[in-house]
């Protein structure tokens, strides 16, 4: 009877030690904390044919062109896209038609690209880098064919739209005034961008556009401003008619715009 008891104990204990021994091991926990949702940067994800800085744009020109005209009311043929060579050693191409507009990557020499559009009134034209598009000058760029065939895509109903900024409100225009006959001044209400929102140290605050006649002709020029007030020019003698309008310009976008109310000539 011992020996029985004896013999049953041993079998519970190695029956124990057996399904000790095939146990999982113990689980530590880990937490995976949740990615914090990106903003928007003014830097996105170049092409092949991009660097990842602004340039410091030494460039070397094949020829120049003046600000081009808007175009007049005859219906004229256009193109749905022109080919085109970077000329310059780094070729900025930004947000908008204008070197002050947020930049988004550089073009090297020699690389072939596409061009989809135009300005009504400056020599800036619409790169397509799908899935983004941007604006680059043409006096930088060999371009096979006519650019004045390409549509015009700014502005433009179903054209090229700037990036929205979500953390500031457009302006408010408080006052357009002509004083001399042909002199503008126009004034704003501040809007304050804090320092973490500049793309950098050069950036202007303000991006101000206008269409305004020069020698008989409406030609298309942003001007900046770090304060809410700027004077230009707007000669008398265009058949068409002067306008301007003013954004808030910060790293993710544009905020606005504040439609000028053109003073009479």
């Amino acid at each position: 009877m011992r020996l029985k008891i004896k013999k049953c104990a041993q079998t519970i204990f190695s029956l124990f030690f057996f399904l000790t021994a095939c146990s999982p091991a113990a689980v530590t926990a880990v937490n995976i904390e949740s990615q914090p949702e990106s903003l928007p940067v003014t830097s996105t994800i170049p092409p092949l044919t991009s660097t990842s800085a602004p340039p410091t744009e030494t460039f070397t020109p094949t020829h120049t062109e003046t600000p081009t005209a808007t175009s007049s009311a005859t219906a004229i043929p256009t193109v749905d896209s022109l080919r085109a060579t970077v000329t310059a050693d780094l070729l900025s191409c930004r947000y908008g038609p204008g070197s002050e507009y947020l930049y988004l990557f550089a073009l090297k020499k020699s690389a072939v690209i596409e061009l989809i559009g135009r300005t009504d009134g400056n020599s800036w034209l619409l790169v397509n880098n799908e899935p983004q598009q941007c604006w680059a000058h043409s006096k930088f760029l060999d371009i096979s064919g006519d650019q004045q065939l390409l549509k015009i895509m700014y502005p433009a109903e179903d054209g090229y739209k700037l990036p929205v900024s979500p953390y500031y409100v457009r302006t408010t225009i408080l006052n357009a005034v002509r004083k001399e006959g042909n002199k503008i001044t126009v004034d704003w209400i501040h809007i304050p961008v804090s320092p973490g929102d500049y793309e950098d140290a050069d950036m202007f605050q303000y991006i101000i556009e206008v269409w305004r006649c020069e020698d008989g002709q409406i030609l298309f020029e942003p001007l900046v401003s770090n304060y809410p007030l700027i004077t230009f020019v707007d000669e008398a003698g265009c058949t068409s008619a002067s306008h301007g309008r003013v954004y808030v310009q910060d790293k993710h976008g544009y905020a606005g715009p504040a439609e000028i109310p053109w003073p009479e000539k």
